[in-house]
């Protein structure tokens, strides 16, 4: 990895969420890359610091710090030390997400809660902190990272398909509320990414039943997968685009079919 891209001069505060490992992380790193101001959470601190010693390493600079989406005083307390230690946010990028791998029936009580409060509660109210103060400076960015499964549900994830659908809808409606404030709400729907951590808690026989209901329910086209960081560059790009100009409200980053389309000529 290189030292700090000076494309885009202007320092901006980043708040990103779920950004020891995978998605969160690349994007932590792409930001620093371009010189800004990175306020990293996630449950796993040792994690936290090793990556904002690369967003430091990029160009950038680092503040990490413990947070629990699913904790409301945890929010509370990781947003105002982000903002004390790097100044008011500009951009946040909510991207802390979590699934269990069961049908709903087998799904214990605590996951469904835990699905619901990180991947939707935990969101809204980290928005709703941060919006009043974006509203009086008359700018900032709110990306929210959902899931294919928000408009593709799939079988053995009711939990985390239902509260990613959620996301998406608050997004909607936030974005409706900021209309014209010069504070944007913006999705960003993510496909299937190969380098996280996100199923390494998934027990192999049950991924492997999953996988052939979703193939079954048409959801799951093939088996090929994106990496963090091409995500990542993804989230950039639509944070970058200008506010006076028209921009994507939502975007979808999947990975290419490549050769295993029926129609498809490899030469």
């Amino acid at each position: 990895m290189s030292g700090r891209d000076t494309a885009q001069p202007e320092r901006k505060v980043v708040l990103v969420t779920g950004a020891s490992a995978g998605i969160g992380a690349a994007t932590a790193r792409a930001f620093g890359k371009l010189g800004h101001a990175v306020a990293l959470g996630a449950r796993r601190e040792d994690r936290l610091r090793a990556v904002a010693a690369e967003v430091e390493a990029l160009g950038g600079v680092a503040f990490a710090a413990a947070l629990d989406v699913a904790d409301a005083e945890s929010i509370a307390a990781w947003q105002e030390a982000a903002e004390a230690a790097l100044g008011p946010a500009d951009v946040l990028v909510s991207n802390a997400g979590m699934s269990g791998l069961d049908l709903l029936p087998d799904t214990p009580v605590e996951q469904l809660e835990r699905e619901i409060a990180v991947n939707l509660v935990g969101p809204m109210l980290l928005a709703r902190r941060l919006v009043p103060g974006m509203r009086a400076r008359k700018r900032g960015d709110l990306l929210f990272v959902t899931s294919e499964n928000a408009v593709r549900p799939r079988p053995y994830q009711a939990g985390y398909s239902a509260a990613k659908a959620g996301l998406e809808a608050a997004a909607r409606v936030i974005g409706m509320e900021l209309e014209g404030t010069g504070v944007r709400s913006m999705i960003v729907r993510v496909g299937p990414t190969g380098d996280t951590e996100f199923g390494d808690a998934m027990d192999r026989a049950q991924l492997g039943r999953a996988l052939r209901s979703w193939q079954y329910w048409g959801v799951q086209r093939h088996l090929h997968w994106m990496t963090s960081d091409a995500v990542a560059a993804g989230i950039v790009r639509m944070q970058q685009s200008p506010v006076e100009e028209s921009y994507p409200r939502e975007i979808e980053i999947m990975p290419g079919g490549r050769f295993d389309a029926p129609d498809a000529d490899p030469d």
